[in-house]
């Protein structure tokens, strides 16, 4: 009786000396992709690249953390900074208006102990003259709104109010609140009468 081959027995005879065994050196080595078993030049080789790259490994994760740590702390400070500043902002801005401040008290004394209208009108005049001289050196400037072409941008129309002359349509003629801007920027839109 013949015995028939297996496909592995006729797949071998073809395959020559050589190739088959390279095939089992192949099969022989482990699952982590290493071909040559320790004492062989492979293994030298990748052996010695991981004791070079574990240095440079440990450098770069210290230069990180190094990183991370002066990121923190820059994030830290630039925040104190911002909230001193913002409060160190607001006591130079009072600060400047104390002065006024002790010229209307001296203004109300002035009112209650003198006769003379004509000396107050001139005291409350200097001190308002100061108090507009305050806002511009803070770059606070005044919207000017009377007889110009509503902008629902720069004005708040409390109401309309109806006009004879034509050219009075959509133009405002009354100012009930002025308006102010702070460096270009609307920080209280006028309230508007508005011609209609």
């Amino acid at each position: 009786m013949v015995k028939k081959k297996s496909h592995e027995e006729r797949h071998d005879e073809a395959m020559p000396e050589q190739e088959i065994k390279e095939t089992q050196a192949g099969t022989e080595s482990d699952a982590s992709g290493q071909q040559a078993p320790e004492g062989e030049p492979g293994a030298a080789v990748k052996s010695q690249t991981e004791d070079d790259l574990l240095p440079k490994l440990t450098e770069m994760q210290d230069r990180y953390l190094r990183l991370s740590a002066e990121f923190d702390n820059y994030r830290k400070r630039t925040l104190r900074e911002k909230i001193e500043l913002s409060q160190s902002g607001g006591e130079s801005v009072i600060r400047n208006l104390l002065p006024i401040v002790d010229d209307f008290d001296r203004a109300m004394n002035f009112i209650r102990s003198t006769e003379d209208c004509n000396a107050v009108k001139a005291g409350l005049e200097l001190i308002y003259s100061k108090i507009n001289d305050f806002l511009k050196q803070s770059g606070v400037k005044e919207i000017e709104a009377m007889n110009e072409p509503f902008n629902s941008d720069l004005h708040e129309a409390v109401t309309t109010l109806a006009v004879e002359d034509e050219k009075l349509k959509g133009i405002i003629i009354d100012v009930t609140q002025k308006g102010y801007t702070l460096n270009e920027r609307v920080i209280r839109f006028p309230k508007v009468v508005v011609g209609e």
